[in-house]
């Protein structure tokens, strides 16, 4: 797209050979009669293709691929069931049609061409001068039409979307009627949609599992998925009665034929131990029926979302369930996401949880860094790119964490529906040192547990900052930090061994700096902004006159004012951490 996010990190010799051969390209790329009938051929080997995703709710666009880091580069394999006039497939900044980067396969009846094309802001298509889809086959199977192609992560190419780790929104289109050109292509017209993946998995090697490996399904029980576009439903199951305690070592989904558009992503959590009982359910999450209790269901074991694999822990470490202390409890939560409001439907997706009595070296944990959940963090409305930042200092991790330091091997970024961008670094002695995560083009709708690329060590001492990138131009009032859906969190759940007693390692700013804040605006507008003690933090907010000063100054005072910080052991106890702190400004990693 138009919007490469971030500098292109090549550099790019400028020869005349080059645009001339891509100019000639072009004109081939024109004239390039795919001779579709003529390729009949066999489908090609889905081992070669290990990721795959349906890209429309009805499942007749099959993408599958593969990413080769020598090459630098992402090979697609894409299925078309019912091949019509052609197809556009591409990428865009959020999944827009406009300033995105696209192949086109289109046809005027007579033959079919395929390049590379891209949008403008207007949504009018435009042929690429230099071509970076590499059409490297089409096949006629049975089942319908495969294209393979190819694309590079980086192009230098202006007009192209730059293959990033992290969220990657792919956009679809069916043409329906031939096309006499490219350009004759009206996208508003066309009947298309998105999808967000991975594109970048992370090259693992897969760890040698134990000889006494068992399996375990947690898996929906034959429910009716609701005619409706969204469903959350919860279904609660329970492990054996005198289960002890073993190793979760893997996990992989378990979804039920057919229902591959509609299983948008899945959790298992565990229930709180404090209770000896939790009541059977079955429904949707948001349900009057729903028991109260299940609210206290929250210690994630396995999360998958679309277009995701088998998740595999460390060879050294594993995720530890059953036993005293552990709750025999679990609840299984699905999101549907059913747009075409189909009727009916059955399912009994879930996931299959693989583990071992014989316990791994290490138990793995999960941390939460980021902000803390309070209302004195927020965003101004009508802003496009608010930044707040949490931090996990280095005196609580010089007061939590083993001398030998811990291993960060997996992370789960978490915002509500204004977040944008999510990024954790490690720092130490006052430098940036490494990304833990990063997500540029991060959706509230699309959060998976990802297993990171290397392994980071943090080691007592230690600083880890986790950034959050806002969008509220849609919004009339401040949105403030807390749980509800229009309220905002920044977190990053992170995975680690071996287990520490550190639970959560987070930051908000000092609420007797945010207090001097709004006696600052008070001062400077006419309006009264009441700050009399028995107003809360939410409508203090809410009642501030957002003009550019009002904004700048909250902005600085997030920059430089000391911050709170949360060092906490459990749910509750903190580390004794003396709680003001300056946040310190880093030099950016590389710079």
């Amino acid at each position: 797209s138009m919007q490469t996010s971030g500098s292109n990190p090549c550099s790019c010799p400028s020869f005349k050979l080059r645009e001339v051969a891509s100019m000639y390209f072009t004109m081939i790329a024109v004239f390039l009669v795919i001779l579709v009938v003529a390729l009949q051929g066999s489908a090609p080997r889905g081992s070669d293709f290990p990721y795959k995703v349906p890209l429309d709710p009805q499942g007749l666009l099959e993408l599958s691929w593969n990413v080769s880091y020598p090459e630098q580069a992402v090979n697609f394999q894409l299925l078309i069931r019912d091949l019509q006039f052609g197809l556009l497939f591409g990428m865009s900044d959020r999944g827009e049609f406009e300033n995105a980067d696209l192949a086109v396969l289109w046809s005027d009846g007579h033959n079919s061409y395929f390049g590379d094309a891209w949008s403008d802001s207007r949504g009018q298509l435009h042929m690429d001068s230099q071509q970076d889809y590499q059409l490297l086959a089409a096949r006629r199977a049975p089942e319908g039409l495969y294209l393979l192609f190819r694309r590079p992560f980086s192009t230098c190419d202006p007009k192209d979307y730059l293959i990033e780790d992290g969220t990657v929104h792919l956009i679809y289109g069916i043409l329906e009627k031939p096309v006499h050109s490219l350009q004759a292509i009206n996208i508003s017209a066309i009947h298309g949609g998105l999808q967000r993946v991975q594109l970048l998995k992370p090259n693992i090697t897969i760890p040698e599992l134990p000889r006494d490996m068992k399996t375990m399904e947690i898996t929906a029980p034959n429910v009716v998925i609701p005619s409706q576009e969204t469903t959350y439903w919860c279904y609660m199951a329970e492990l054996p009665e005198d289960f002890s305690k073993h190793h979760i070592i893997m996990y992989e989904p378990v979804v039920t034929a057919g229902n591959e558009a509609l299983v948008h992503h899945m959790e298992v959590f565990q229930c709180a131990a404090e209770f000896d009982s939790f009541p059977h359910y079955n429904g949707p999450c948001d349900s009057k029926m729903k028991p109260e209790r299940l609210n206290y269901c929250r210690h994630v074991l396995a999360a998958w979302a679309m277009g995701a694999q088998a998740f595999y822990y460390p060879e050294e470490a594993g995720l530890a369930f059953g036993g005293p202390g552990s709750s025999r409890y679990l609840r299984l939560e699905i999101h549907y996401h059913n747009p075409l409001v189909i009727k009916g439907r059955r399912d009994s997706s879930g996931i299959r949880l693989y583990y071992t009595a014989t316990l791994r070296r290490h138990d793995a944990g999960i941390m939460e860094l980021g902000l803390v959940y309070t209302p004195v963090m927020a965003i101004p409305p009508g802003e496009d790119s608010f930044v707040l930042t949490g931090y996990c200092t280095d005196k609580c991790t010089q007061l939590a964490l083993p001398a030998a330091g811990i291993r960060i091997f997996a992370s789960q970024l978490h915002t509500h529906l204004a977040g944008r961008k999510v990024v954790t670094v490690l720092a130490r002695d006052g430098r940036e040192r490494q990304v833990v995560n990063s997500d540029g083009h991060y959706s509230p709708h699309f959060q998976e547990i990802r297993m990171l690329k290397e392994v980071v060590a943090v080691f007592p001492g230690d600083e880890l900052i986790t950034t959050c990138t806002y969008n509220t131009e849609e919004r009339s009032r401040a949105t403030v930090g807390g749980f509800g859906i229009l309220e905002e969190m920044c977190v990053n759940y992170v995975h680690y061994y071996p287990q520490t007693q550190l639970e959560l390692c987070k930051s908000a700013v000092d609420p007797g700096y945010l207090h001097r804040y709004f006696n600052l605006v008070n001062r400077f507008n006419d309006d009264e902004v009441c700050m009399c003690p028995q107003v809360s933090v939410p409508q203090q907010f809410f009642s501030i006159p957002w003009n550019t000063f009002n904004r700048d100054v909250l902005k600085s005072l997030y920059g430089f004012a000391p911050i709170s910080m949360h060092c906490n052991k459990s749910s509750a106890v903190r580390f004794p951490v003396r709680m003001a702190s300056l946040p310190k400004k880093l030099p950016a990693v590389g710079k």
